[in-house]
């Protein structure tokens, strides 16, 4: 790996690692013992899922204010602005929720119900890691030799993906994700078009759902981008780049990086039901090791569900895999 990029990596590993040691540090015995668990239980720590459940963790419901600030702080150091601002925004979806679905959930709409789990101990110079996650935000971070970063699986979902009515109406938190999706398809010819539409009906769901690690349930097909007009391809990259860009700029720049690396050319996009706007409809984008689902279809397709994964290095396994080869080089 480049050394800029190793050090561009250390730099959000350094503010990890301040952050969720100010944040351990601030909790109580109790607390502390829901927060901190096992690195070394792979069970738990890819025990990751984006729907409201009873969860590992500590829970904002459960902190008091100045330890809900520092567990922001934590959450802030691995996204950009901009992706910090999604998540914000996602969890002020929950009351909007529940206003229009009522009471009587086993899971409470609650933006309350989001958790913080630390995996190892921070700051650890071989590795360790923390989770992020409520209803519709998981976001995952493995680091190791204290200077790499694993950051996904990376997860956003909207329910309501557009508020339709209230004070907040209109608001979108994944605006993004569907409109570039939607104006990448829409530009392709009709034989393009037709490479790319994978389905005529969009699954229920992303297809990886919240699988450790992805292995042959999705792969590449639909309309590679070699196979698109320069202008088509910058639109395929801008899409690509609202995924990355959720994390912190030297984060971001790591992982385009390594897609550059690879050809973008060689990333396929598919397309799976409507066209229009209320039309339920899905996307992927697949090449190398990167791959971004995204699908809204329930709810009248008023619900969308849209995740990062790096099929060789989701939780960090190709970094720890590197890690123990060298620990063990003769």
């Amino acid at each position: 790996m480049d050394p800029k990029q190793i050090y561009r990596e250390a730099e959000t590993a350094n503010r990890m690692s301040a952050a969720a040691q100010a944040f351990v540090a601030a909790l109580d015995p109790g607390q502390r013992a829901k927060t901190c668990m096992d690195f070394a239980d792979q069970t738990q720590r890819q025990d990751w899922h984006y729907i409201p459940r009873n969860r590992a963790g500590l829970p904002f419901k459960e902190m008091g204010e100045r330890q809900r600030e520092l567990a922001h702080r934590l959450v802030a150091t691995g996204l950009s602005a901009g992706g910090y601002t999604k998540t914000r925004t996602i969890m002020s979806l929950e009351p909007i929720l529940h206003q229009l679905e009522g009471a009587g959930r086993r899971f409470p709409r609650d933006p309350d119900l989001y958790y913080v789990s630390i995996f190892g101990t921070p700051g650890d110079a071989t590795h360790w890691g923390w989770r992020f996650e409520g209803h519709h935000v998981s976001l995952n971070y493995t680091l190791v030799d204290g200077a790499m970063v694993g950051p996904t699986p990376n997860f956003f979902g909207a329910n309501p993906g557009q508020v339709r009515h209230g004070e907040h109406q209109g608001l979108r938190a994944l605006r993004d994700e569907e409109d570039l999706g939607r104006q990448l398809v829409k530009e392709l010819d009709a034989p393009q078009r037709q490479a790319a539409l994978i389905n005529a009906e969009a699954p229920s769901d992303v297809l990886t759902r919240n699988l450790a690690q992805v292995g042959d349930e999705v792969n590449p097909e639909g309309l590679a981008g070699n196979q698109m007009t320069s202008s088509q391809r910058q639109v395929l990259k801008a899409l690509v780049q609202v995924y990355v860009q959720r994390l912190p700029e030297e984060m971001a720049q790591v992982e385009w990086g390594k897609l550059e690396s690879t050809d973008l050319g060689t990333l396929h996009f598919a397309w799976a039901g409507g066209l229009e706007p209320g039309q339920p409809h899905y996307y992927r984008v697949q090449g190398g090791h990167f791959l971004v689902e995204y699908d809204n279809t329930q709810n009248d397709a008023n619900h969308i569900h849209a995740v990062w994964r790096d099929l060789a290095n989701d939780f960090g396994a190709d970094l720890l895999r590197r890690h123990y080869q060298q620990s063990h080089w003769p």
